[in-house]
Formats: structure tokens, C-alpha cells, sequence
């Protein structure tokens, strides 16, 4: 079956870094684009960045251009966010997310990780 697994969330301070990896298993994670949600408390869950199948395409919210970075590898069935420059804004839960196809789309969700950045 179709799994993601999110690890690399943690406790940071605004300005520091964490990044974030997603393991995937139960489908051809090369042949599908990758995506990082987040979802702050009382907001809405958010599509942080895209990466297309090969990597060679990517695509960021405003708010983290310039300060996340996503990129994937996959000889390792692996997607990975790294976040710099971190604000107490970036505080959420985010979620590794595919749309994978097996007779029809379905939207696959990792369980989450917290980032909390506060000092």
C-alpha cells in the first residue's frame, strides 16, 4: 500500500534551518510529482512547494520563495524540504503529499511533522 513517512521536524529558532524528508513506498515515486503541505493551528492546510516527477520543476508559495528549498531523490523514494531562515510564521504541521494514480487519482497524506519555531 501507498505510504509516506515524514521525519526531520523539530523545535527551532527564528532565523535557524531544519529540513524535512519524506519516504515513500507502494507506488513508482518517480513517475509522480511530490508536494510539502502545512496546516498552522485554526488555518487552513496550505500547498507549500511542488516538485515535478523528474525535479526538474518546482514551484513555492510567496511566503517561503527565496527560503524553502524542495528537491527529491529517487534512487531513494525520497522527497525532502529544506527551510532557512525560519519565522515564528512557519510554525505547522506539514505533510508529505502525492496524487497517485491506481484506476483513479488518489490523494496520499504522510502523518506529519511538527515544526515549531519560537525562542
Amino acid at each position: 500500500q501507498v505510504q509516506l513517512v515524514e521525519s526531520g521536524g523539530g523545535l527551532v529558532q527564528p532565523g535557524g534551518s531544519l529540513r524535512l524528508s519524506c519516504v515513500a513506498s507502494g507506488f513508482t515515486f518517480s513517475k509522480y510529482a511530490m508536494n510539502w503541505y502545512r496546516q498552522a493551528p485554526g488555518k487552513e492546510r496550505e500547498l507549500v512547494a511542488a516538485i515535478s516527477s523528474a525535479g526538474g520543476s518546482t514551484n513555492y508559495v510567496d511566503s517561503v520563495k527565496g527560503r524553502f528549498t524542495i528537491s527529491r531523490d529517487n534512487a531513494k523514494n525520497s522527497v525532502y524540504l529544506q527551510m532557512n531562515s525560519l519565522s515564528p510564521e512557519d510554525t505547522a504541521v506539514y505533510y508529505c503529499n502525492a496524487d497517485v494514480y491506481l484506476g483513479e487519482i488518489y490523494a496520499y497524506w504522510g502523518q506529519g511533522t511538527q515544526v515549531t519555531v519560537s525562542s
